[in-house]
């Protein structure tokens, strides 16, 4: 990173500039900060290409090619402008070194690394090509090695596989060591074929530190790419065969990539047979190594990077990368990579952490991939002989199979937005809030609409289901709110009643508690919408609550609630009865053992900072028959959205990561990095031993709820509709089925993950 320079801004859309990452003729990357210490890559376009609007839509482009496989191996999308006086994008940062960085410093990889960079590439275009892009510029500077495996960036000049494009005549899209045969001959019609062959040519480099059509000029280069035969000297036997079919020139006789993918892990994984030398001198080569990350379960990830190639830079690799289609004139450095290395001295390991902030793309880059292991491959599925057992032992639905499901209607209005949509489940059936309509009783077996009630664009997610009736919200005018129960067989309306339009109503074992609507007092309805009991409010603040399937009042006296202590009240016929007094700021989580649990804060100090999340270091149980407190320090001070499920409170952070603590003895039972942004709450599974997570684009996550390890990843959905951004995401299940939302689109997946 260099400081910044006259002239540069010192904040992007609210964040904070600390130093330039690269710079091209096309614009400037920076390092930047959040108001909460985040750090991010902020691409900020020059003022001239502002005014171009071909250059505007492939910026648009570039973001929504990073969106549509952000999370596993682009680099979520934090923030974006593409319409401001001069178009930004944020998305998350990380250092490391590209491959061509460590090649040039260490040499070609080993026989193991070998194996595990190919396999985390090929998942990695897996993934792309299941988002419909075809990436068209994967090169060695266009990988991150990081410490859980290699990331795929730059998606500057990546397009959807529709051949549709914005290429302009005479622009060259690519790098020509590293482009395939119809990349250079008719750039309009390239298909994932394309990325097939530049696969094998960078598992060249890899192996052998030169690629199979390196030349004195690109032009040279791009002939032996059209027209060459591949110079293969030194690259391992094993491997020879996967490069020589990835390297084939007719796109259709090349291999898929689930093929690839097979014929990678058939390779020993303790290394990869001696090279083939027929004459050619290759770099040193490094010892053999332990398996990779790519050939193990990812560990620790790091968040991933949008990151820009100087275009003043040098590299290792042979020709000049031209890039001239969406990144013309960026990245200009030539690489006389015929320059050797020998004499590097070996090493035992490839150098997977970062020794300084990447400069790998060309010039201005948008993006940057993610790692999946083979072992997270979809073949693999955690196929262990006790996964399988499970397997044989899932229930699913009667005629369960995939689904999705939009849940909207054309319906216009003022909506019902709680920010909270979703779906709620009893048994087998499934109930979820939509965009104009209130509830919809849906299929959990095919995702089909059973029936649908209400007519207005609604953002709230049903209360529950009890008794055979569906509770649900709904907002006739601007002052008035009410809790209506539904036949949850036929939708037809039982009963309603008005309640507070500020406060939740909340089931507990025994009927439905709410807060009446002029504050004054806390009223339990039965299923037939009788009134059970009343209870006087307190002149406090005070809300509903069930915890434990008992009814409480949580409350804070003073008109600055926020900063008072919490009463636990129990509430009951005529009145609330304290219970306990909890810090300021606790955070109620459910019960223990029939016994209230919540969360202490480390700090009560009110934040008003975007991306802002309370630090906890204590959980607090409460003995509801004499009000005991029992404090269980935390091992340290944890972060994120807590939720309490089987004895477990999991904490999950807005980058990703998940701590696992249990709720007993807060003792932290595994914590787990992952490089999917924006997570759900959890659904734990006790037949799988999983915990799943979906994401804001509709991305499935399945870890190991005993180790944190990551099992299975799903793509993204192409399409979850236009509340992705607005609304959090949901997974739940329905017997062993999966069911997520993202967005205002339902879906169902198997406990198997992606097949």
């Amino acid at each position: 990173m260099t400081p910044l320079s006259t002239g540069d801004p010192e904040s992007i859309g609210g964040y904070t500039l600390l130093g330039r990452l690269g710079a091209g003729g096309m614009g400037v990357v920076y390092l930047g900060v959040s108001a909460s210490g985040r750090q991010v890559a902020v691409k900020l376009v020059r003022g001239a290409y502002a005014q171009e609007e071909e250059f505007r839509t492939r910026f648009r482009q570039e973001i929504a090619a990073a969106r549509r496989v952000s999370g596993a191996f682009t680099a979520p999308v934090v923030d974006a402008d593409p319409d401001a006086e001069r178009p930004w994008m944020a998305t998350l940062y990380v250092p490391g070194l590209n491959l061509a960085e460590v090649v040039e410093k260490d040499g070609p990889l080993g026989p193991a690394e070998l194996r595990a960079l190919g396999l985390g590439l090929t998942e990695a275009l897996r993934d792309i090509h299941r988002a419909g892009l075809v990436h068209r510029d994967l090169k060695p500077r266009n990988v991150l090695m990081t410490d859980d495996g290699p990331r795929v960036i730059d998606f500057g000049i990546s397009r959807a596989d529709d051949h549709q494009s914005l290429t302009t005549t005479g622009r060259m899209i690519g790098t020509p060591p590293f482009m395939s045969p119809e990349q250079l001959a008719a750039p309009r019609d390239v298909t994932p074929a394309s990325d097939v062959f530049s696969l094998g040519s960078l598992l060249v480099f890899a192996a052998v530190g030169t690629g199979p059509f390196d030349a004195d000029s690109p032009y040279i280069t791009g002939y032996q790419v059209v027209h060459g035969t591949p110079d293969l000297d030194g690259v391992p036997g094993d491997l020879l065969g996967i490069v020589e079919r990835c390297l084939d020139k007719d796109p259709a006789a090349r291999p898929e990539l689930t093929d690839i993918h097979r014929m990678l892990r058939a390779l020993p994984e303790t290394g990869i047979t001696a090279p083939t030398e027929t004459g050619r001198s290759a770099k040193p080569r490094r010892h053999p190594a332990a398996p990779g990350p790519a050939a193990t379960s990812p560990g620790t990830s790091s968040t991933a990077t949008t990151s820009a190639d100087a275009a003043t830079g040098t590299g290792t690799g042979t020709g000049t990368d031209t890039n001239t289609g969406t990144n013309t004139g960026t990245n200009t450095s030539t690489n006389t990579g015929t320059s050797t290395s020998t004499g590097r001295r070996r090493r035992a390991r490839v150098l997977l952490t970062g020794l300084g902030a990447v400069l790998a793309v060309a010039a201005l880059v948008a993006g940057a991939g993610v790692f999946m292991s083979g072992s997270d491959a979809p073949a693999a599925s955690g196929a262990t002989p006790a996964s399988r057992a499970a397997s044989r032992a899932a229930s699913l639905p009667a005629g369960w199979r995939p689904w999705q499901t939009a849940l909207r209607s054309g319906v216009k209005g003022v909506p019902l937005d709680y920010d909270s949509p979703g779906c709620v489940t009893s048994g087998s059936a499934l109930f979820c809030g939509g965009t104009g309509f209130t509830a919809a009783r849906v299929d959990a077996s095919s995702g089909r609409i059973l029936w649908r009630t209400g007519t207005r664009p609604q953002g709230a997610r049903p209360i529950g289901v009890r008794d055979g009736l569906l509770y649900v919200y709904e907002d006739p005018d601007d002052r008035t709110r009410r809790v209506v129960a539904l036949d949850a067989a036929t939708g037809h309306r039982r009963w309603q009643r008005d309640i507070n339009k500020s406060e939740e109503a909340v089931l507990y074992d025994g009927g439905l508690l709410t807060l009446s609507p002029d504050y004054s007092s806390f009223v339990a309805y039965g299923p037939a919408g009788r009134e059970l009991w009343r209870a006087p409010s307190l002149d406090e603040y005070c809300t509903p609550a069930a915890l434990g399937g008992a009814p409480y009042a949580l409350c804070s006296q003073g008109t600055d609630a926020g900063q008072a202590p919490v009463e636990l009240m129990k509430a009951g016929p005529g009145s609330l009865t304290e219970s306990a007094t909890l810090p300021k700021k606790s955070e109620a989580l459910g019960a223990v053992g029939g016994q209230p649990l919540f969360l202490a804060p480390q700090t009560a100090k009110d934040v008003y900072e975007s991306g802002y999340e309370r630090p906890y270091n204590a959980l607090l149980r409460v003995d509801p028959e004499t009000g005991q407190v029992r404090r269980t320090p935390l091992a340290r001070p944890l972060t994120g959205a807590a939720t309490l499920v089987d004895g477990v409170v999991y904490f999950v952070r807005s980058d990703g990561s998940v701590t696992a603590v249990s709720a007993e003895t807060g003792r932290e039972l595994w914590r787990k990095v992952t490089d999917v942004e924006s997570l759900s709450a959890p659904a734990v599974s006790a037949t799988y031993r999983r915990v799943y997570f979906a994401n804001r684009f509709g991305r499935l996550l399945a870890l190991d709820s005993r180790t944190g390890a990551e099992v299975w990843r799903t793509s993204a959905l192409d399409d979850p509709g236009e509340k992705a951004q607005s609304y959090p995401p949901q997974v739940l299940l329905v017997k062993d089925a999966i069911v997520a939302t993202a967005g205002d689109t339902a879906f169902s997946r198997g406990p198997d993950g992606p097949a």
